[in-house]
């Protein structure tokens, strides 16, 4: 299998010629259900599909999925063989950066100590395989609210943690991997054109051996708004092909102008929560077939799935980051059931192997086995619906014969 670099290579090359305009899909593996679905979906399609995963869900420490780097990639090429897949499939880190886990904030770790953590996890992502690594220094927490990391201290930054990786795989004599620096939040600093231009010109000169494949930048979307802004993709894409480099958006979910992706040099896109989201309605669904089966049954216990599933996303306590400013202080059970309910959807990729969740859900699946013979299989179907239309609206279908 060729490297996703290579890959992302032939894409610039077929956009230069005019032979066609593909847009990657980064599906962010949330869950054992979204990995398998997306594995699916790429061999279906014919496809190549990449994988970006944070620290916070793939880690040394299992992060919330329950999978190590090498587990993660090891579980991607098991649902592969399953599917008789030989095709690309890249495992990629994504966010990989100081304070960009959870836990490194939370335990109130050092500047030294957070970056002493992700060095190790960017060795780990370099044993395990993965093709892509995302350097992102973007974040600082010992600055004040509201203040800037500045451009120096995040161009110093990416250049320290490219450096190590590279160190790293060359120590490991392992082969070329690709990078992607940059983010699309406003406290990196990339927001601004003439920033963005000063940050890759700054990145040239520092980085002789290796250049980037992607660039990730503001494209229009982010958490709450999903309509991608292709005047500004397309400034962007002028400022970074003449690196030979692509950019890339973060926040794809649900984005209203997909199909606008590749006409403006998009080179790659990342979708995450909305798979997660079609992961927990299906489920809801289920449990709907399954009230309906019980009503008229005696003596089967019901699973209450959704029960089960709200209380362990209280439980985490991840609700919370996602308060809105009028709703902090309160507890979940103040909000509206609408938010109780969005809170729910959102926080569910946090809770999919807690013991009590899983064993509600094996309950759902036993309870409609009867009446349905694999109710796993229509969760993975309506993710795949959702990785479809991405897929349709990239270019990607059978762009296997192009690649």
């Amino acid at each position: 299998m060729k490297s996703l670099d290579q890959t992302i290579r032939e894409i610039i090359q077929l956009r230069e010629v005019g032979k066609a305009q593909l847009t990657l899909l980064a599906v962010c593996p949330n869950s054992a259900a979204v990995l398998e679905a997306a594995v699916r979906a790429a061999a279906r399609n014919q496809a190549p599909m990449l994988f970006a995963a944070t620290l916070n869900q793939v880690d040394g420490d299992g992060g919330y999925t329950g999978w190590t780097q090498e587990q993660f990639v090891a579980q991607m090429r098991t649902y592969a063989h399953r599917y008789g897949w030989d095709g690309p499939l890249y495992p990629c880190l994504d966010h990989g950066g100081p304070w960009l886990k959870d836990r490194h904030t939370l335990e109130g770790l050092s500047l030294e100590e957070t970056m002493q953590e992700v060095k190790s996890s960017l060795a780990a992502c370099l044993q395990a395989g993965y093709q892509l690594l995302h350097i992102d220094p973007t974040v600082d927490r010992r600055l004040l609210p509201g203040q800037a990391i500045s451009m120096e201290v995040v161009i110093e930054r990416t250049l320290e943690l490219i450096a190590f990786s590279e160190g790293e795989r060359q120590r490991l004599d392992l082969p070329p991997v690709a990078y992607e620096v940059g983010t699309e939040e406003v406290h990196g600093g990339l927001v601004d054109l003439a920033n963005f231009e000063v940050f890759l010109k700054h990145l040239r000169e520092g980085l002789p051996a290796v250049w980037p494949c992607f660039v990730v930048a503001q494209v229009g979307t982010d958490l709450h708004t999903t309509q991608f802004d292709p005047q500004a993709a397309q400034k962007l894409y002028t400022i970074a092909s003449p690196y030979g480099t692509l950019i890339k958006g973060h926040y794809t979910d649900w984005v209203e102008n997909p199909e606008s992706y590749p006409t403006t040099g998009m080179g790659g896109a990342n979708v995450g929560p909305e798979f997660t989201a079609e992961e927990y309605l299906a489920l809801r669904d289920l449990e709907m077939k399954e009230q309906a089966m019980l009503r008229g049954r005696f003596g089967l216990p019901p699973s209450n799935f959704m029960a089960v599933l709200e209380e362990a996303v209280v439980d985490s306590g991840r609700w919370k980051k996602w308060l809105l400013p009028d709703e902090q202080g309160k507890a979940f059970f103040q909000l509206s059931p609408e938010r109780r309910a969005w809170l729910a959807q959102t926080g569910a990729r946090y809770i999919w192997t807690q013991p009590a969740v899983v064993d509600a859900r094996r309950r759902l699946y036993e309870n409609l086995s009867a009446a349905m013979p694999d109710p796993h299989a229509y969760v993975l179907e309506r993710i795949e619906r959702a990785i479809d239309k991405y897929i349709n609206a990239f270019n990607l279908f059978d762009s296997l014969t192009l690649l």
